[in-house]
């Protein structure tokens, strides 16, 4: 039940940063600025990021709410909090202040984090830590993605 209620908190919380995020961006896909650039030939087409984070939130709030009923560490606290300002700030910084470089460190440390989540914090929740695999791969295309626009714009 423990972690039926964590799980629950925290798809409210990451489904609250998306919102946010998408807040922050300032009509970042359909602006000017964004169709305007030289984007790599495997960007996929704008639904797709919906329904990408749409599912790597649920996977990724499963995911929690395991951890957290394992134990509540501060360490594990900190870096979900990190985890949070840095997938809803990448929005703003790319999209809204169009620093590409910026966006490109912001993505890496977040992959990162995750790779925290996967190799270091995920002992004790057993198969749980593959419901980080969604997260990670979209992050690593994600980067590809931000990365291409840095090189080629």
């Amino acid at each position: 039940m423990k972690q039926l209620k964590l799980t629950f908190v925290f798809l409210i919380i990451n489904f609250g940063g998306l919102a946010i995020g998408s807040w922050l961006m300032n009509n970042g896909p359909m602006s000017d600025w964004y169709i305007n650039l030289n984007k790599a030939p495997w960007t996929p087409p704008g639904w797709v990021f919906g329904a990408a984070w749409t599912f790597i939130m649920i996977c990724f709030s499963i995911y929690l709410g395991k951890l957290f009923t394992q134990s509540c560490t501060t360490k594990k606290l900190l870096i979900f909090i990190i985890q949070f300002i840095l997938n809803v700030s990448w929005n703003f910084i790319f999209f809204n202040q169009q620093l590409i470089l910026t966006s490109l460190i912001t993505i890496i440390l977040l992959t990162s984090l995750l790779f925290i989540y996967f190799f270091k914090l995920s002992n004790k929740v057993d198969n749980y830590k593959y419901l980080l695999l969604p997260y990670i791969i979209w992050l690593c295309i994600a980067t590809s993605l931000n990365l291409y626009i840095l090189i080629h714009n």
